[in-house]
């Protein structure tokens, strides 16, 4: 059988993404685009067979994308994130698209805890006094997180191990996601945003939960951490709760716009931790993220089942023409 046509989006240079996939040998033959734009893209893909997702969200597969080719069997997008990419298209099109659901679990929940005990113990502020020549050992009113009410907004890999890490500390933990459950730990989202003293996002993006968080509706005082998306958070409500002092702190770790514009007036609040999208970014991540990537490709081509696929498509690969459609 002729190798795969596989097209890989990836921003890396071409040598590197060639030795990233070398354990898939002949059965693959890799391209790149000649660019990193969507003309580009659209010249690259009427040959492709597969596709190798690119997790900075630049070249996506939309419906144009999907339009455009017309022998494409799968994408794998190497990252729990699928922003832009039409999985509509993608199903009507028979195309399964999978992520790599869990591999940055840890990662991110570590940043999450990480990001909540910065806020609350001030150390950002207390770093910053310190080097200006101050000691302001009763100003800075520091709080334990032990005991305090911590909110979860979604409940994939990363809020369950997210909820698990704050649990062992001594918080009381909620969660709220789009399927309820019968889970004494589940709470409506309406009374988790209200009452939680901590408000951890970690819920995919769509068009359901785009605004889904609204920070007006926090309690006085409390902390936003988000490490989803920046759209589901209201942002222009986060930064007017921020100004008028509603809310204790937040840390981002995502963004409407990224990477965070010149003049954004989250870059003048001082209540703020920023962090440039880099929760999941860790080499332990990255080594499981490149496992299950290349575990998912080397089945799609084998002809087994593949995991996370996201669009209801059936998981097993199946190749759409053994010749060009052009023969």
């Amino acid at each position: 059988m002729s190798p795969w046509n596989l097209l890989a989006l990836p921003p890396l240079p071409e040598e590197v993404m060639r030795r990233l996939l070398a354990p898939l040998g002949d059965r693959v033959a890799v391209r790149v685009p000649a660019s990193r734009d969507r003309d580009a893209l659209l010249a690259a893909l009427p040959e492709a067979e597969i596709v190798l997702g690119d997790w900075t969200g630049t070249l996506v597969m939309d419906a144009g994308a999907v339009r455009a080719a017309p022998r494409l069997a799968f994408v794998q997008q190497p990252s729990v994130g699928v922003d832009g990419h039409d999985l509509g298209a993608l199903a009507a099109a028979g195309v399964p698209l999978a992520n790599t659901p869990g591999v940055s679990a840890v990662a991110v929940s570590e940043w999450c805890l990480a990001a909540t005990m910065s806020l609350s113990r001030k150390l950002a502020a207390a770093d910053a006094a310190v080097r200006a020549g101050e000691w302001p050992q009763q100003g800075l009113q520091p709080h334990e997180l032990r005991g305090r009410r911590v909110g979860i907004v979604g409940y994939g890999p990363i809020g369950a191990t997210c909820a698990e890490m704050f649990r062992a500390l001594g918080c009381q933990v909620s969660y709220w996601t789009r399927t309820p459950r019968p889970d004494p730990g589940f709470e409506d989202l309406e009374t988790l945003v209200s009452a939680s003293d901590v408000v951890v996002v970690v819920i995919a993006l769509s068009d359901e939960t785009r605004g889904l968080v609204d920070p007006g509706r926090m309690k006085p005082g409390a902390l936003l951490v988000n490490a989803a998306r920046g759209g589901v958070v209201d942002q222009p409500a986060l930064v007017a709760a921020l100004r008028e002092g509603r809310l204790g702190g937040a840390a981002l770790d995502v963004f409407d716009v990224e990477p965070l514009p010149a003049g954004d007036p989250l870059r003048e609040l001082p209540n703020v931790l920023l962090s440039p999208h880099v929760a999941g970014v860790t080499p332990e991540a990255t080594g499981r993220l490149l496992t299950a990537t290349l575990d998912n490709l080397t089945a799609a081509v084998e002809g087994r089942e593949v995991d996370g696929v996201l669009n209801g498509i059936s998981p097993v690969i199946n190749r759409k023409f053994t010749e060009s459609p052009t023969t």
